[in-house]
């Protein structure tokens, strides 16, 4: 008999992974609970790294961060794996789940098929569960769709061992040991610390000081690519705001539901003040996104689209400079 998995749709396929695995047992905490427990906001901009020739731009910490985290911080013990040899790999995940495991695993989206064909793209850091296979098929529950699917062997094994950067490596993971009581409000405190530090910090192309670092370049991107590839470079900030999976503008609404839950447990008012204006902030981020976006289709309305997207952005800086100021100084 096929054992049934809890699934639920989730925003964000890392935290949607984590809070998947803990809820299989028996610790149930939201998505938004996971997020910001392991630090998920972030903000990265360095114009020094490209990626298919565009500057690296992030909205999160690096893929696999959140998974680290909110373990460490909720006490739990992980099993984490890599393989060198595939076959070693599969028949390692195929003994955790004849043991009754739901296991872990990151994956290759380009090669999933149960993946619409135009919502492929090589992304190598796509996170999902294992929780147990029927004949050749896996059955898995993949939190950005709606209900479990299911992969079949060989294109599971392609997923996992795909190449370039992120190289999976077969990567998996779970909870090996639960303790026994867990310390939640200790475990946020944590989680909202350690966010305010990094988006508070002093390295220039990080947190708030990167979101400004980014407003300048806006500003001068025509002058120093010319009008089209500034467009281009302007479409990639909208893309990964936006269109990679739950989006920097998305994760200030997902931090939101987290500090909304957070103020619940914690009791502190500051942080349903800091709750409110997050959700403010993420919508003058797609404010940004729709500007940005009319832009590259020539639709825009202003005289200086660079300079206006550029005061935009320096406005989001100083929205969240506040909001993590307030946090660090209540928790």
């Amino acid at each position: 008999m096929t054992r049934q998995f809890p699934h639920r749709h989730a925003g964000h396929c890392e935290s949607g992974t984590v809070s998947a695995l803990l809820r299989d047992r028996g610790l149930d905490l939201s998505e938004p609970m996971v997020f910001g427990i392991g630090g998920g906001v972030f903000f990265v901009y360095i114009p020094y790294v490209k990626m298919g020739g565009i500057p690296l731009i992030a909205y999160r910490g690096a893929p696999g961060s959140i998974i680290k985290l909110c373990f460490k911080r909720l006490g739990i013990t992980t099993r984490r794996l890599r393989f060198r040899d595939e076959d070693k790999g599969m028949t390692a995940l195929d003994g955790l789940l004849e043991s009754g495991e739901s296991i872990g695993l990151r994956t290759s989206v380009f090669w999933l098929p149960y993946f619409p064909p135009e919502m492929r793209f090589q992304f190598n850091a796509h996170h999902l569960v294992a929780y147990g296979k029927e004949g050749n098929d896996y059955l898995l529950s993949d939190p950005v769709f709606e209900f479990p699917v299911k992969c079949p062997s060989d294109d599971l094994k392609r997923c996992r061992f795909s190449k370039g950067l992120f190289a999976p490596k077969g990567f998996l993971f779970y909870p090996a040991q639960m303790p026994r009581n867990v310390d939640l409000k200790a475990a946020v405190r944590q989680g909202i610390r350690f966010t305010c530090s990094r988006m508070l910090g002093f390295i220039p192309f990080l947190g708030v000081r990167g979101i400004r670092f980014l407003a300048r370049h806006i500003k001068k991107w025509p002058d120093k690519y010319g009008r089209e590839k500034a467009l281009v470079n302007v479409g990639s900030v909208v893309r990964m705001q936006e269109e990679i999976g739950t989006g920097g503008g998305g994760f200030r609404f997902m931090y939101t539901a987290f500090l909304q839950e957070a103020h619940k447990l914690l009791g502190v008012n500051a942080i349903g003040e800091a709750a409110d204006m997050m959700s403010d902030t993420g919508d003058k981020w797609r404010e940004f996104a729709v500007l940005g976006a009319k832009a590259c289709k020539g639709r825009e309305t202003c005289d200086d689209v660079f300079d206006e997207l550029s005061k935009q952005m320096r406005a989001l800086a100083d929205r969240e400079e506040k909001i993590f100021t307030l946090l660090k100084a209540t928790v």
